[in-house]
């Protein structure tokens, strides 16, 4: 969750740290930090806050050195103080690091260091890293200069790490040693940036494609020597590794604001081109109900992962599992099969009892997100050490990051190719993830033949006419939205309502809006309204209703019904021009009329307009939301 960026080559450091801070700052954070090393000296700034607070303490420093790490901290052990700010530092003020992670036996190692003399001055958990790097480097004293190739601050290091548990990505510099960058990767991402007799080193890319898209992502139990000679790595036993770099397909302007006010407003009118892109990519766009010989759907999933299916189970976090339910719906519906959604948090801790014949779908944004990594390796594990094949694992990764963690650890995924998204709050990432189950939900009843090739071809035509739809959306109600959201200043609560398919449309609503608001929002099955929330309106409490054509369509309009009677205001996303509706709600968020199973599409867009506007209108960070971050890579 912490960003941690480092360079080592002919420039400014500091310069290359601090716009590297600043690209990740979308990762959320509450200080931030710096340390390089000049002439023999190792020098740290650090700041609370915001990266200004940081950037007007280096703007008062002259300082050309060529060697730097820096970081933003979003606080797990102590308080999101200066005195705990990253880098950290050892006794004698000569090693420095940054950490993304959390050491687990940081207790343990304190004291047992605390009793060999080493002082410590912050209530974090990194602290003891620098001082367990120093201590190796006493015991390995100055003689000889490498150990099997090692340098010495690599295997101090390399050392250290085996005392270390947890999930730890760490860089570290040392004044005696000016010509060298130490980086290490278990289980939290980081990632080598390739330049011209410059290398670069990021917890995520964005901080380092201004400069390269070479890069090398490392594995866990993995670490590395980065000096103006080249990249060495090693795994924690000391074997070198013979690695090789991969081209990032994407460059530094995907990660601009192109003038719009905010990322997220960026992102959220990004969703056309990017269901778009997706539809390009996956369907055969000559495919008709007259050619069915074969898939229309081109996922290049292999049949022995797809193939003889009993069960369906999707393990994801936040959003992510917001697009798995609706994937739920979608897989049983379209293609017959019992299908799961687990929270990974959940699901690592109490798995479901194996069932034969399973695909664990593991559903990721940034590929990184630690508890649905620890989930998919856990059934990976468990099935793989049954005996009958029938249990072995079949394992499908969803991500927008396919040189992520993920994409590593399970042979398959599908790559959503919405583009790098900055904002916190998911939005066009959050599209891209339901189209990826449409996809993957049609190539399944193909397989199976659940659905008549005439069905399909209606779906796939439908399909194709969404990205106008999400335009219609956008250019018809924003600036109604944006009045909208004056009316909300000082609300408290929300309810969100849907049914069917439209349910997890709600939860994602409601949690938009609670992400970048801070207004409590919760959302509900509509028919679940009167089993309780129901005591908690009045006219202060507005519900947002979801009443999209098809089979629930009447019973979410009853149900509203049943919330105006207790004095809520009532928003209706409904189909335009639909009169009955109009009857009903006191405000509307009209879309294009569109099939129940295609809905959640268009339903999505203005909820996301919505929880956009309100924020903004309070004047709130939308961007970069208190306590949160991008990408969950810690427990």
């Amino acid at each position: 969750m912490c960003g941690i960026v480092g360079y080592i080559g002919t420039r400014a450091a500091t310069e290359i740290l601090m716009e590297g801070l600043r690209k990740l700052e979308y990762r959320g954070y509450d200080s931030a930090g710096i340390a390089t090393v000049l002439e023999g000296d190792l020098h740290c700034l650090r700041a609370k806050g915001k990266l200004q607070n940081l950037q007007d303490k280096v703007d008062g420093f002259d300082n050309p050195a060529r060697l730097g790490i820096g970081h933003t901290r979003w606080a797990t052990h102590g308080k999101p103080e200066e005195y705990n700010a990253h880098p950290h530092r050892d006794t004698h003020g000569r090693v420095a690091v940054v950490q993304n992670g959390i050491i687990e036996n940081y207790r343990e190692l304190r004291a047992s260091l605390t009793a060999q003399g080493h002082e410590f001055v912050s209530d974090t958990d990194t602290e003891v890293v620098p001082h367990l790097v120093s201590a190796y480097l006493d015991q390995l004293g100055q003689t000889p200069d490498t150990y099997q190739g090692r340098s010495r601050l690599l295997e101090a290091t390399r050392l250290a790490c085996q005392d270390l548990q947890g999930a730890f990505a760490l860089a570290i510099i040392s004044a005696d040693f000016p010509d060298e960058l130490v980086v290490v990767r278990q289980q939290a991402p980081l990632v080598i940036g390739f330049g011209q007799g410059e290398f670069f080193c990021a917890s995520d890319t964005p901080a380092i494609v201004p400069y390269t898209r070479a890069v090398l992502p490392l594995e866990n139990g993995e670490l590395a020597s980065l000096t103006p000679l080249g990249v060495e790595v090693y795994n924690f036993a000391g074997e070198r590794q013979r690695k090789h770099p991969i081209t990032l397909n994407w460059n530094p302007i995907m990660v601009e604001k192109q003038g719009f006010k905010h990322f997220m407003l960026k992102e959220i009118y990004e969703q056309p081109g990017v269901v778009r892109t997706a539809l390009e990519t996956y369907i055969d766009s000559g495919w008709t109900a007259d050619q069915a010989s074969q898939s229309p759907v081109r996922l290049e999933l292999p049949a022995d992962l797809l193939d003889g299916l009993e069960h369906v189970q999707i393990v994801a976090c936040g959003t992510s599992w917001h697009a798995g339910l609706v994937g739920k719906y979608l897989i049983e519906q379209l293609a017959g099969l019992p299908t799961l959604v687990q929270y990974a948090s959940e699901f690592r801790y109490s798995p479901t009892p194996l069932i034969a014949n399973t695909l664990t779908i593991g559903v990721t944004q940034s590929g990184e997100t630690a508890d649905t990594l620890a989930a998919l390796e856990m059934e990976q594990e468990r099935r793989a050490a049954h005996a009958d094949d029938r249990y072995g694992p079949r394992l499908l990764g969803i991500t927008n990051r396919p040189e992520s963690s993920l994409a590593r650890l399970v042979p398959h995924i599908i790559d959503t190719h919405a583009g790098i998204e900055i904002g916190v709050a998911a939005t066009k990432t959050f599209t891209a993830q339901v189209m990826a189950f449409y996809f993957l939900a049609l190539e399944l009843a193909y397989r199976r033949q659940s659905l008549t090739p005439p069905a399909i071809e209606t779906i796939l035509n439908q399909l194709h006419q969404l990205p106008a739809y999400i335009e219609q959306v956008l250019e018809s109600q924003e600036r109604y939205i944006e009045e909208l959201a004056h009316d909300f200043n000082d609300t408290q609560d929300f309810i969100y309502l849907g049914r069917g398919i439209n349910f997890p449309i709600a939860l994602e609503g409601a949690l938009k809006l609670k992400e970048i608001s801070y207004i409590h929002a919760e959302g509900y099955p509509a028919g679940e309204m009167k089993h309780g929330p129901i005591a908690l309106l009045d006219a202060k409490v507005p519900v947002v209703a979801i009443a999209m054509p098809g089979s629930v369509y009447d019973k979410v309009l009853s149900n509203a019904q049943e919330a105006k009677a207790r004095d809520a205001q009532l928003i209706g996303v409904v189909p335009m021009d639909d009169d009955h509706a109009a009857d009903i709600f006191d405000r509307l968020l009209p879309v294009p009329p569109v099939d129940e199973l295609l809905s959640p599409i268009v339903a999505v867009i203005p909820l996301q307009l919505l929880a956009y506007h309100i924020a903004a209108r309070r004047g709130l960070d939308v961007d970069q939301p208190r306590n949160l971050a991008k990408s969950v890579t810690v427990e």
